[in-house]
């Protein structure tokens, strides 16, 4: 069941972001009584190898930009180990409504603007935009990450397809490389805590890498059209578990 959960993981992962939302709750099913801090370093190991084999799969197919996006990943790194540090400091209570309603906004602007993320924009962003959107990107979702984690990449490609006029395959690559980032340095730091379970970590990571594959080689195949209807799809049922997980 867990090695279901991680492949299904790993194609969401690969697609559009918010796998977290199927291995989390999997995880803690199968084992209850684990704690909430060791159920996400073991998930951030199955989603780092993932994550990596997304990143190297889009690479072949999908423009990179290396110079900008290999320092986001350190900014997401740096941010999401201080995330994980500071977890215990955040009010979940008030934390979490504040996510569902970013992610409505999120749903009802993707909504309203089909056309957003569909193709590439008429004007390219300078450099010096993308580097800046990026950065900023990679800190505040890299800092979430380590904090909650569910969706980073879903965060991530909104952000690249609506401040770059980035279409949403290209968006989705570019999500992977920061979000690669933030599972490392959120992985260190729950790892140097001892909050990972390495065993089943290196078991789910297996199952990971193979959903990320077939879900990274879909979205290529299939388009920006197919992203942004799993997109949407994973949007509502994040909001929908997280209302759930918060106030049932």
């Amino acid at each position: 069941m867990l090695l279901v959960a991680a492949a299904a993981a790993g194609w969401v992962d690969a697609v559009v972001g918010g796998g977290g939302l199927i291995i989390l709750p999997t995880l803690l099913l199968v084992a209850p009584g684990i704690a909430p801090q060791t159920a996400l370093g073991t998930n951030k190991m199955a989603a780092l190898a993932g994550t990596a084999t997304a990143v190297l799969t889009f690479a072949r197919k999908v423009p990179m930009q290396w110079k900008v996006l290999v320092p986001g990943g350190v900014i997401a790194a740096i941010t999401a180990a201080c995330g994980a540090a500071a977890v215990s400091l955040i009010d979940r209570e008030l934390f979490i409504p504040m996510v569902m309603v970013v992610l409505v906004g999120v749903a009802i602007f993707v909504t309203l603007r089909p056309k957003v993320g569909l193709t590439m924009a008429t004007h390219p962003p300078t450099r010096r935009k993308v580097i800046l959107v990026v950065a900023l990107a990679s800190g505040l979702i890299g800092l979430y990450d380590g904090l909650l984690g569910p969706g980073t990449g879903t965060f991530l490609i909104i952000t690249f397809a609506t401040l770059l006029g980035t279409e949403f395959v290209r968006a989705a690559a570019m999500a992977k490389v920061v979000n690669c980032g933030s599972n490392v340095g959120a992985l260190l730091y729950l790892g140097a805590t001892g909050h990972v379970l390495w065993g089943l970590g290196a078991g789910m990571a297996v199952a990971n890498i193979a959903g990320a594959v077939v879900g990274s080689r879909m979205a290529l195949a299939k388009g920006a059209g197919f992203v942004r209807v799993v997109l949407l799809v994973v949007v509502v049922v994040m909001v929908v578990r997280l209302g759930w997980q918060q106030f049932a």
